[in-house]
């Protein structure tokens, strides 16, 4: 679509962009005719692909029947359902559903609660969010202050409410060579606790952290332990832990939420992306039994609230995907399918010259380039790696998340894969060899 002759405020005002006109299984198709493998799920998804027929479905009927009802004045047995199932899946104590429209009204809300909670719990002086660096948590002015991404937040910086940040766990470029993982791990959970004490450990309300962090820095899972400890120093110290899990779960890193693999439950969970699956706009915000007991047997009022929570017709649709997710075994396949694509993208780039790390979990996966694996040096940030890499695999008919700044904002280059759980391994092969000639292409003329 020529951005001259459109009256839409596109994501880049001098990129035009050809227009969508229809799905089918794993790929978009353009009003020209052309087939794009979604290898990203846009961004990590469309978990379903694009024609999954209950979903769709369930959205007609649903807006036969209701499409909408103002949550101050009515529920709903979609917005119900849909959280008696996640509740039933969910880890720990989670037992309350608060249902938004996307990732980022899921983290303000995460982070309204938990300052709630504190203060009705008579703790008004805990005021403080500890995050981490190279983390991403959404585009509202809340959640973006939570973000850890330094190009992201630049130009907003004045606007954004003071969060302090720690380490990533980063084991990839911020591990010592003399360092074990399992110390790695220890050293960098405890600048969680080193943080908290500078504050002053009764100030500190919560600590929010992705399980597997996705955008910013390309599918990173913590080491083993670190989560535990993080959770220890959490339970020391009266911190509630806020998990987001917008991108990485809902099955998209083999498990239904992504802190099941770290056997760690959080006081809050943060879900979107994949529960509508694209077919509708939902998110999710989880707390504990403890945290909604607050509440209720406070003020019995959470003073947050936006027009279109709990959703009808968005409930009908994350219902039905859920369902999909659970009756059809997909988070097994995601196990699998995640390791056969491991194999295939290490079988491929495992020995290139500008490719340091092949990471991730399940169907969510990362490779990060270097200009020297050696010395993991990132590429020149002047290169435009990412956006080539972007603009090329789209010539080559595969949609994927090429992103700058791995390293902190602004050096570093990583790509971030995450296709529909229902690719086949025909499909999958299909992606990692059109990525491949991408990369071949941009990397011939660096």
């Amino acid at each position: 679509m020529n951005q001259s002759s459109s009256h839409v405020f596109p994501r880049h005002c001098h990129v035009d962009l050809p227009q969508a006109v229809g799905g089918e299984g794993c790929y978009l198709i353009a009003a020209d005719g052309k087939r794009y493998f979604d290898g990203s799920g846009g961004a990590a998804v469309s978990c379903l692909g694009h024609s999954n027929q209950r979903v769709r479905d369930a959205v007609k009927t649903q807006i036969d029947q209701l499409a909408f009802a103002h949550t101050s004045f009515f529920t709903s047995e979609p917005a119900e359902q849909l959280a008696d199932l996640l509740i039933a899946n969910a880890p720990g104590n989670l037992d309350r559903v608060y249902f938004v429209s996307g990732g980022s009204e899921a983290v303000e809300s995460a982070i309204k609660l938990a300052r709630q909670y504190h203060v009705e719990r008579g703790e008004p002086q805990r005021r403080h969010l500890i995050a981490r660096r190279q983390s991403y948590h959404g585009n509202t002015i809340g959640a973006l202050s939570a973000g850890g991404n330094a190009w992201r937040r630049q130009q907003f910086a004045p606007l954004l409410v003071e969060v302090s940040h720690i380490a990533p766990c980063y084991e990839y470029a911020e591990r010592r060579p003399d360092e074990s993982l399992a110390a790695y791990g220890e050293r960098v959970a405890n600048e969680l606790e080193a943080e908290i004490l500078r504050l002053g450990e009764d100030s500190v309300m919560a600590f929010i952290a992705e399980p597997v962090v996705g955008a910013t820095l390309g599918a990173v899972p913590a080491v083993a332990g670190y989560f535990k400890r993080i959770r220890e120093i959490c339970d020391r110290y009266g911190v509630l832990l806020i998990l987001d899990e917008v991108m990485c779960g809902m099955g998209r890193t083999g498990h239904l939420f992504a802190c099941d693999a770290e056997d760690v439950a959080p006081d809050i969970l943060c879900i979107a992306k994949g529960l509508g699956a694209g077919y509708q706009p939902i998110g999710a915000m989880l707390c504990s039994e403890e945290v909604y007991n607050t509440i209720a047997e406070g003020t019995g009022f959470f003073q947050h609230g936006h027009t279109y929570i709990g959703h009808p017709v968005a409930a009908a649709a994350g219902l039905a995907v859920v369902s999909e997710l659970l009756e059809r075994d997909l988070v097994a396949q995601v196990q699998t399918k995640g390791d056969y694509l491991h194999e295939a993208l290490n079988a491929r780039f495992g020995d290139h010259a500008n490719i340091g790390d092949i990471r991730g979990r399940g169907l969510f996966r990362g490779l990060e380039f270097v200009a020297d694996r050696d010395t993991k040096e990132p590429l020149d940030p002047g290169l435009g790696l990412a956006g080539r890499l972007k603009k090329a695999a789209f010539a080559e008919g595969l949609i994927c998340y090429p992103m700058p700044g791995t390293r902190d904002g602004r050096k570093g280059d990583h790509i971030l894969l995450a296709p529909p759980f229902i690719a086949t391994e025909k499909e999958l092969d299909e992606m990692v060899e059109r990525l491949s000639r991408a990369v071949d292409t941009v990397m011939a003329a660096v």
